[in-house]
């Protein structure tokens, strides 16, 4: 560890000064010897630098989601290109251009942050064996290695020896105490960071590698960083719990502000917007109005979630508009209730069904031309009845007697040629 950290002392000096400026500010209050203005000094130095991060953290989470996002394309690249490596290499490359995702991205904070840790770690280490290092003179020295934070000097190590602890001015049972627990508090605040970002910001619907991978993560790194906790001194601990809060409490606020699509998170905040506007009528803020004019956007491709959303408003009697506004709807309100009218499709007949509708058609139809017979013979019998008289001779039946038909015109009926029929060959006799 202390070849690493040596490897970082060029920003020993700028870390060292920011330290001493802050213990400048907390020694006029809590006085310069105590742990009280060292530990708050590196309190305040993770604090400074993890702002400074900022721009680098909202980069971290735009390039987790797009890597989440992007899993299913990517794992239909490794199967399809599995026997070729480089041709995968070089769709993965491609892939990550076409979309803006750099896969490094996740990992900058942690690699920012890196070389403050180790410098601070090299500033520690110089106090414990008692060299001045940066801009920590003689005087400033004596005074950290005075300074103990619960019993525990600053400089101190779970593995330090006795005789090292006793000449810091400590028992090796009251250091091995505070540093046993600020090392589970540590991997503690790891693993519920992690854990926290796998069951409530993860869109739960896409079973991808990066989940596991993610998952395996929560669980080795806390085992990691209590391995390498025990050789950390205290102030290093100090920073390391404070940066491991701070990045708890970051993730937490994202999580809650602006969370994964389709994860958990998501349909709390919507569950917590719908009662937003139910209370004011309206969609309070820009970044609410961005995140529904999102979802109106989507139409159809809405996940679960922005759907139970649009209905949990209309139901509520509003409807979101596409600029992120909602307006009060009867017309929603009364869908969502079921009183509207709906069109409803009509119900499949079976077969059965069917031919006795059809047979119920035809009859009535029948009877139908039946009534209408009978109402045309009855008009016509008076008037016949009027012309009788005026005709006294009776009128001769001019049509032919109707005797058995005979064997031309019975097939010259059922659809055969009328005339002198061309007799049979005599073969076919």
């Amino acid at each position: 560890m202390d070849t690493i950290a040596s490897l970082f002392s060029f920003i020993t000096w700028p870390v060292s000064w920011v330290i001493v400026q802050f213990h400048k500010l907390y020694g006029a209050i809590f006085g310069p010897d105590t742990g009280w203005a060292w530990g708050l000094s590196i309190v305040s130095l993770v604090v400074l630098i993890r702002i400074c991060l900022i721009p680098l953290f909202v980069k971290q989470i735009k390039s987790t989601r797009n890597m989440q996002a992007l899993q299913p394309k990517m794992k239909a690249i490794q199967e399809r290109y599995k026997s070729d490596k480089q041709r995968q290499s070089e769709e993965m490359m491609k892939l990550y251009k076409e979309t803006g995702t750099n896969p490094l991205s996740s990992c900058l904070p942690i690699l920012a942050q890196s070389p403050f840790f180790f410098a601070l770690y090299h500033v520690l280490a110089g106090i414990a064996n008692g060299k001045t290092i940066g801009v920590i003179n003689q005087p400033l020295l004596e005074s950290a290695q005075k300074a103990h934070i619960v019993g525990a000097p600053l400089a101190a190590k779970f593995m330090d020896s006795a005789s090292k602890v006793e000449s810091l001015g400590a028992s090796l049972t009251d250091v091995r105490v505070v540093t046993a627990i600020m090392i589970v508090m540590m991997s503690a605040s790891q693993f519920f960071t992690q854990r926290q970002l796998m069951t409530k910001n993860v869109d739960l619907t896409v079973k991808t590698p990066f989940m596991q991978q993610q998952k395996m993560l929560m669980y080795v790194f806390p085992v990691m960083f209590a391995v390498m906790g025990i050789n950390f001194p205290v102030g290093v601990l100090v920073y390391w719990l404070t940066t491991n809060v701070w990045t708890m409490g970051q993730q937490m606020y994202v999580i809650n502000q602006n969370p994964t699509p389709g994860s958990k998170a998501q349909e709390h905040y919507l569950d917590r917007l719908i009662k937003s506007v139910n209370a004011h009528g309206e969609v309070r803020g820009k970044k609410r109005r961005t995140i529904v004019q999102a979802i109106v956007a989507k139409g159809p491709d809405r996940n679960d979630n922005e759907r139970k959303f649009i209905t949990g408003l209309s139901k509520q009697g509003y409807a979101a508009q596409a600029d992120g506004s909602v307006v009060k709807s009867d017309t929603a309100l009364l869908e969502a209730e079921g009183a509207a009218p709906k069109r409803q499709q009509p119900k499949r007949q079976t077969k059965a069904q069917r031919q006795a509708g059809a047979v119920q058609q035809d009859d009535a139809a029948a009877k139908t031309s039946l009534t209408k017979d009978a109402t045309e013979t009855s008009d016509a019998a008076p008037a016949e009845k009027q012309a009788a008289p005026q005709d006294a001779k009776p009128k001769q039946d001019t049509k032919p007697k109707q005797g058995k038909p005979t064997a031309g015109q019975a097939r010259a009926k059922s659809g055969q040629r009328k005339g002198q029929q061309r007799p049979k060959h005599p073969t076919k006799k």
